[in-house]
């Protein structure tokens, strides 16, 4: 059998399943109008469509895969359950990123009293000045993940909320309720913090 990726595309089961009309509309437009309607099969096509994805921006924002699992499986539960808000407005999958980094922030203020750590009562003596990497040192889609997941846990919000969200410092510092400042010195500092992490890295390979 094809995957599901497959079957989002070529099955012509999706037609009659979930259009009524769906010479007007296209694959991903009939999906969603099948999940409006609450049918299972178009809810599955969607959550295994965008998933995989889904988990890798979780799984920057969570401190182990079970919790980023946790997460996304929390916020396809809202998308699936707010998914006649979605307005056609920019790309659909752009709405779906948006609610997982919503959850995933949500989570992170609730649980702040249990992990987070004070970013002003670092010792700066445990980061590296501007030390450079190892030239010519590939490193894995698992090791950066692993590399960024170190992040302290106020730094690691703000870069990843900057470098892969692509949100302003402004943005951020409403999000965090933290000043835009405060957000360019944690990320500026989540940036040295890296560089240590991923230096550490190549050095155990020697």
């Amino acid at each position: 059998m094809s995957d599901s990726t497959s079957i989002s595309i070529r099955q012509p089961f999706l037609q009659s399943l979930i259009s009524a009309e769906p010479e007007h509309l296209s694959i991903e437009e009939q999906i969603i109008e099948g999940c409006i309607a609450g049918n299972r099969k178009a809810q599955k096509l969607l959550f295994d469509k965008y998933a995989p994805s889904m988990l890798g921006l979780c799984m920057r924002y969570c401190r182990s895969t079970e919790e980023a699992e946790d997460v996304m499986q929390e916020a396809f539960v809202k998308v699936f359950t707010h998914i006649e808000s979605f307005r056609k407005q920019g790309s659909f999958e752009g709405w779906i990123k948006r609610i997982m980094v919503n959850h995933a922030l949500n989570q992170y203020h609730k649980n702040r009293k249990e992990y987070h750590q004070n970013i002003e009562d670092i010792n700066e003596n445990r980061i590296l000045d501007q030390q450079e990497l190892p030239t010519k040192v590939p490193y894995t889609q698992m090791e950066m993940l692993q590399a960024i997941r170190e992040l302290p846990e106020g730094y690691g919000i703000v870069f990843n909320l900057y470098v892969f969200e692509n949100y302003k410092h402004r943005e951020i510092a409403e999000m965090l309720d933290i000043s835009a400042n405060t957000s360019k010195s944690q990320l500026s500092k989540a940036r040295v913090f890296l560089q240590r992490n991923l230096v550490k890295i190549a050095n155990s390979r020697r």
